[in-house]
């Protein structure tokens, strides 16, 4: 079972699917790991689409692979509701050169009854929202959504990505690819390989 995001077509369906590659925390004990075979960037109406699933988002080798796939919509799906997921997100956009969509669930609190039985304090949700989008220079294009449930849109430009990436390109003319290198290894991975040796 895995944390997936996956990527869907109004008229295509099921497109393409990212597993989270490094389940964080507690997710181990439910989630396993995804390899590089889902690390896909795809195609759509509002530009070139890739995902990275919460924490993932603070691994700077998958986003160097995925700017290096050329993503224009980076996809933040997370639970993180914290100040410094903001801070994050602005600094991948302008790092990235992309827009960024964070989508952060809102969870409210339990009710009277559940929060007297958990001793949790007052009304404070489980998981305060956040969602944003943020421009590839670092503007805050919607602001964070929080403390309710709700929808978060912004008009976006895909041409802002040229001037953007004008005098920051981090796999192009900034790259230095004659002095770092990265490589990634797209073979599906299992959990489990049967190897039969023929004894006769």
């Amino acid at each position: 079972m895995y944390c997936t995001a996956i990527f869907i077509d109004p008229k295509l369906g099921l497109v393409d699917l990212h597993r989270k590659l490094l389940p964080t925390a507690t997710e181990r004990l439910v989630w396993g790991r995804g390899d590089a075979s889902t690390m896909p960037v795809v195609d759509s109406v509002a530009g070139r689409l890739g995902s990275a699933i919460c924490w993932e988002n603070y691994v700077p080798l998958f986003r160097t692979a995925m700017y290096a796939k050329d993503v224009q919509v980076w996809c933040a799906p997370t639970g993180d509701d914290r100040d410094v997921w903001q801070a994050t997100m602005r600094h991948k956009a302008v790092e990235g050169r992309c827009f960024v969509v964070s989508a952060c669930q809102y969870v409210p609190s339990p009710d009277e009854v559940g929060r007297r039985a958990a001793g949790w304090p007052g009304d404070k949700p489980l998981i305060n929202g956040g969602s944003t989008i943020i421009g590839p220079l670092g503007d805050v294009l919607a602001e964070p959504l929080v403390g309710s449930e709700g929808l978060v849109t912004a008009q976006i430009d895909l041409d802002d990505l040229a001037g953007a990436r004008f005098d920051l390109d981090p796999v192009g003319h900034y790259s230095r690819n004659d002095l770092f290198t990265l490589s990634v290894d797209e073979t599906p991975r299992s959990g489990v390989e049967f190897i039969r040796h023929d004894l006769g």
